[in-house]
């Protein structure tokens, strides 16, 4: 005998029930499809803390425990959340700890030649964007491989910073503690709970949001996502992608200068002329761990951030934690192939 019910002998609520579930499901589902790669990313932050806290609570329930970590996270968000609209474009930008180094400099060199903190630091913004153009005009125009192209102009860049700056350090310490580099980079206590938060961390999240809104609201984040998913589409609905795509590598190039003036505030206004090359790796690791893949079409803000923090917690943290150093690799890799893989389940592969 069937175990099913005729549809004559279920009564309408049964029917009603069933409709009324699937569209629950239904609109999870398509909720999960559409912000699943930044709850991903959120999922892989929360689970790799709760690792960590298990094998030592005393500390990563302790909020001075995160002094250091909220001090040294921004510079890794402004990078990682720029990109986002790099990657998505198409294009990889592999130039830019080259422009956070030549930015520091750059913001260095006017601090040291009398300007304030806060004209210098707009100032280096500039510098940053006529960077990024540059780079930006030799990779669109040029039409060069981006991967191979921003890699020699990084390498060019680095070595010309290098050869102009002859290897020394560059310091200004009558600039530390001024109004400048405390709206920059001060600290004030949360709450009297011994937690100090870097205002360079407060300035991060804002941008967050600002990159947030461009990327999902204003016509220049849905032109790069459209440049991104289908390039002649994009020109057939009259969007100049050279534009676009020449426009992507200028904001990487601000942001990437906000980071190289943020990491010579960091250093009590002491600036290296290696400053922001170890980023490379970093920035591109909490990118996909963040959920944005790199076929380009497909990306997330927010996803960007907690990849971010992901990254930047695992060095400490593992040591925190009582792993050996040895084993910051090792979970750098786990990290990174565990949350692809979960990617791949929350949303389909555009490319």
């Amino acid at each position: 005998m069937s175990d099913a019910t005729p549809a004559a002998a279920r009564p309408p609520e049964a029917d009603a029930s069933a409709v009324d579930t699937r569209k629950e499901q239904s609109r999870w589902f398509r909720y999960y499809r559409t912000n699943g790669r930044a709850m991903n990313a959120f999922l892989t932050l929360v689970i790799v803390w709760a690792v960590f806290a298990v094998n030592n609570p005393p500390l990563f329930l302790n909020p001075v425990f995160y002094n250091a970590f909220l001090f040294s996270v921004p510079a890794t968000i402004f990078l990682t959340t720029s990109l986002v609209f790099v990657i998505v474009s198409g294009e990889l930008d592999l130039a830019f700890p080259s422009v956070v180094g030549a930015a520091g400099g750059v913001f260095m060199y006017m601090v040291m030649s009398g300007f304030p903190v806060m004209g210098a630091f707009f100032l280096t913004l500039g510098f940053g964007a006529l960077l990024g153009a540059g780079i930006g005009l030799i990779v669109v125009y040029g039409k060069i491989s981006s991967l191979v192209a921003t890699l020699g102009l990084n390498f060019f860049i680095l070595g010309l910073v290098n050869l102009l700056a002859q290897g020394r350090t560059i310091s200004a310490p009558d600039a530390v503690g001024t109004l400048g580099n405390r709206i920059l980079t001060g600290k004030f206590e949360l709450l009297n709970t011994g937690l100090q938060v870097p205002m360079h961390f407060v300035w991060s999240l804002l941008w967050c949001l600002f990159c947030f809104v461009l990327f999902k609201y204003h016509k220049f984040g849905v032109r790069v996502q459209l440049v991104g998913d289908n390039t002649d589409s994009a020109r057939q609905m009259g969007i100049n992608v050279e534009r676009i795509r020449v426009g992507v590598f200028i904001f990487s190039g601000i942001a990437a200068a906000i980071a190289g003036a943020i990491l010579v505030q960091m250093a009590n206004m002491v600036w290296f002329p290696t400053s922001g090359k170890a980023y490379l790796l970093i920035a591109l690791a909490a990118l996909f761990v963040g959920g944005t893949p790199t076929w380009g079409g497909v990306g997330t803000i927010w996803g960007a951030l907690f990849g971010a923090m992901t990254v930047t917690l695992i060095p400490s943290g593992a040591v925190g934690a009582g792993f050996a150093g040895y084993w910051t690799d090792f979970l750098f890799g786990l990290v990174i192939i565990l949350t692809m893989i979960a990617h791949r389940f929350s949303g389909a592969r555009v490319r």
